[in-house]
């Protein structure tokens, strides 16, 4: 084998084994960013919703879910849509009571606003009372449901129309 051979070889060795170091690193470092927490700034913990617990508020909140929402949280908001699957991380399941607890909902209505891969932004899709009416919508999926409670949890699905 002849020299530049020699070197035009160990040359393409290398150049292959740079751009595989490089695409694990790039593959490693998007599973890192997936799975790391929200990063909530601390202007947004402390905001406090400014709507109530009402029907005039959930009701516009069900439809936008519906059509927003559903297709990865899932009629329920328990994150088992017919889309969840197909996204890293699965969407979160919005009726665990335990750790819908832990937010506030300044939280929610940033997560809502901003959204981070895969969930899309909101915050010029929606109004801000949109969103406070969704962060609404959002608590009662892990709240009891109770005669009397202003909340209907779960929003309810359009049945497909039916042609004769």
């Amino acid at each position: 084998m002849s020299p530049d051979a020699s070197r035009s070889l160990k040359a393409r060795k290398i150049l292959f084994a740079a751009v595989l170091i490089l695409t694990f690193a790039i593959v490693a470092y998007w599973m890192v960013q997936e799975n790391k927490p929200w990063i909530v700034p601390p202007e947004y913990k402390s905001l406090q919703n400014p709507l109530t617990p009402s029907e005039a508020n959930l009701h516009p909140a069900r439809q936008i879910y519906i059509d927003e929402c559903a297709q990865c949280h899932g009629d329920r908001g328990k994150g088992d849509g017919p889309q969840a699957k197909s996204h890293y991380p699965l969407p979160a399941d919005l009726t665990d009571a335990k750790r819908m607890a832990n937010v506030a909902d300044g939280d929610i209505f940033y997560q809502i606003s901003e959204g981070r891969r895969p969930m899309p932004s909101f915050k010029n899709r929606l109004t801000e009372d949109e969103r406070w009416q969704l962060v609404l919508l959002v608590r009662s999926f892990s709240q009891p449901a109770f005669p009397g409670n202003p909340v209907s949890p779960a929003p309810t699905p359009p049945k497909p129309a039916t042609t004769k």
